[in-house]
């Protein structure tokens, strides 16, 4: 069995077919984190009516316009769900320079983490071009369960996280034939503090690049690190789904 510990499926019409085709691949376990509070009920209703299907809530940085009191408090009421197991996605983005109130964002995400704490929850990190920041305001929360998100940072930054006892998730992406950065870290990065993810519908992996992603190509994904590292796929399997019963305390 495999995890995809990162799908979007209540961005999907039909996210019952493609759970339905995930689990035909033997993608039996999938997490939907949240992104904005508008979207909070489909994703509970989502993982209550789906065996493996499991929900995390937050509200990514890009919204961050979006969190405040109502949405703090709505993020409390949602994470006490049975089938909610992490907050998130949640973290900083800089990339788009354009309205970027980067102190909103470190005072969303802040608060973000006090709730995750509170409620000893795990978190599923977004970073993007905000690298030290992140691992700063991450290293102050006292957080312990942390998972960085579609990783895109060096290799020496991936090692920084892992010594805070930190996880890698590796989507799609390291298929790519130029993503020799990624390629780097996940071969010099120990199987025990990697994660499989999709970040579906976006990212696609090779050769479906460009394409609607699915958490249905997760072997891709876990094929690929095992070329990587040259080892057996299986061992990429048992070692992910190890780390996902390690950090989110479901069965696999």
């Amino acid at each position: 069995m495999l995890t995809d510990t990162h799908a979007h499926l209540d961005y999907f019409e039909n996210p019952e077919q493609i759970i339905k085709e995930a689990k035909e691949k033997n993608v039996n376990k999938i997490i939907i984190p949240g992104v904005e509070p508008c979207g909070f009920d489909k994703i509970k209703e989502i993982a209550k009516n789906n065996e493996g299907i499991y929900s995390a809530f937050g509200v990514h940085p890009s919204d961050i316009e979006k969190f405040g009191d109502d949405a703090a408090n709505k993020m409390i009421e949602y994470l006490k769900d049975e089938k909610a197991i992490a907050v998130g996605e949640i973290g900083l983005d800089y990339y788009y320079e354009e309205n970027l109130d980067k102190e909103k964002q470190k005072k969303g995400f802040i608060q973000q983490l006090e709730i995750a704490k509170a409620l000893n929850k795990p978190v599923l990190i977004h970073a993007r071009e905000a690298y030290l920041d992140t691992f700063e305001i991450l290293k102050q929360s006292g957080v312990e369960k942390v998972i960085m998100h579609c990783f895109s940072g060096s290799l020496e930054y991936a090692k920084q996280c892992i010594k805070e006892g930190w996880y890698i998730a590796i989507g799609g992406v390291v298929t790519f034939k130029n993503a020799k950065k990624l390629k780097e870290v996940v071969y010099d990065i120990p199987l025990n503090k990697l994660m499989l993810e999709t970040d579906c519908p976006y990212l696609a992996p090779h050769p479906f690049r460009g394409q609607e992603n699915s958490p249905k190509y997760i072997p891709l994904i876990a094929k690929e690190i095992a070329n990587i590292k040259d080892i057996i796929y299986d061992e990429v399997v048992e070692a992910t789904e190890q780390n996902v019963k390690d950090f989110f305390g479901i069965e696999v």
